[in-house]
């Protein structure tokens, strides 16, 4: 099979690749352009380590194909902080010690930045039920779920 040219949006930038036709948006983002903060936790879209917004909606990539990007706008991790400087929710997970191994951090800091661009005044309860596909099995979810409330607080001005 020949393999297939998208051209995409990831992070505001404009990004070519060429991808099998059955590769996974994940591995697209891995291996071709290079952005290893998605992680591959199941494979199979159950625990949100790969967790991306593709047009404004939270996915999971290893269940998009990379050809699906063509024309989209992707955003990842690698496209919260400016520079330097952190995002807030990437603050507030430091500030909270809410992370441990990483492999989960990426998914749930994309989780918590779309429902806080949908929802900037969520309930703790609205925050656990946003990030319910997001599995971690280090921290527990009571520092991340603070960091969250802290950071939309925040983001609020609170």
């Amino acid at each position: 099979m020949s393999k297939i040219h998208v051209s995409t949006t990831i992070n505001g930038d404009a990004v070519e690749y060429l991808c099998e036709p059955s590769e996974t948006l994940l591995d697209a983002l891995r291996d071709h352009v290079g952005l290893t903060g998605v992680k591959e936790g199941c494979g199979s879209g159950d625990c949100g380590a790969c967790s991306v917004e593709l047009d404004g909606r939270l996915v999971c990539s290893c269940l998009v194909l990379a050809a699906e990007a063509e024309g989209r706008s992707v955003n990842t991790v690698e496209g919260m902080a400016d520079g330097e400087k952190l995002h807030v929710l990437q603050q507030k997970l430091l500030d909270h010690a809410a992370l441990q191994c990483g492999i989960c951090t990426p998914g749930i800091l994309v989780a918590a930045k779309a429902l806080l661009e949908k929802n900037p005044d969520p309930t703790e309860t609205e925050v656990r039920y946003w990030l319910a596909g997001n599995l971690c099995r280090c921290t527990g979810y009571d520092k991340i779920i603070r960091a969250v409330m802290d950071a939309a607080a925040e983001m609020r001005g609170a």
